[in-house]
């Protein structure tokens, strides 16, 4: 079968650089699935999982925003963070996600809202990517 090449870089450093057959990502305009020969683009990533697929089994990346710029033989995905779920450590992201809660039901004049729903919303990703 047709594979395509998925590079993942940080600012970091590199994440992940191998053969896939799909992969789909969450855009700011909904999810967008990408096969080998896809025609080219460049599409801004929200926070959510990349869905890898080879070999009938399907791995996942929590990714916090970036772009994805895509070609017919390769994808590189610019992200903020991006973590494989086998490196996510589950007990922090549970600590972060009860912090961004306390934060916002709080409702305190200093906090800043929307920096404690993206803190939520990222350590919410993370949990649910290695629970897939």
């Amino acid at each position: 079968m047709k594979t395509l090449t998925v590079s993942v870089v940080t600012p970091s450093g590199p994440v992940l650089e191998e053969d896939y057959e799909m992969i789909v990502c969450k855009t700011e305009t909904g999810e967008l699935g990408i096969l080998p020969g896809h025609i080219p683009l460049v599409a801004p990533l929200t926070i959510g999982a990349v869905r890898l697929k080879k070999n009938n089994d399907t791995y996942q990346l929590a990714v916090s925003g970036g772009f994805m710029e895509v070609r017919p033989d390769k994808v590189t995905i610019l992200a903020q963070s991006a973590e494989k779920a086998s490196e996510i450590d589950v007990a922090r992201a549970n600590e972060a996600k009860a912090r961004a809660e306390r934060r916002l039901q709080a409702k305190q004049d200093d906090t800043d809202f929307q920096r404690a729903e993206l803190a939520l919303k990222r350590a919410l990703n993370r949990i649910n990517v290695t629970r897939k």
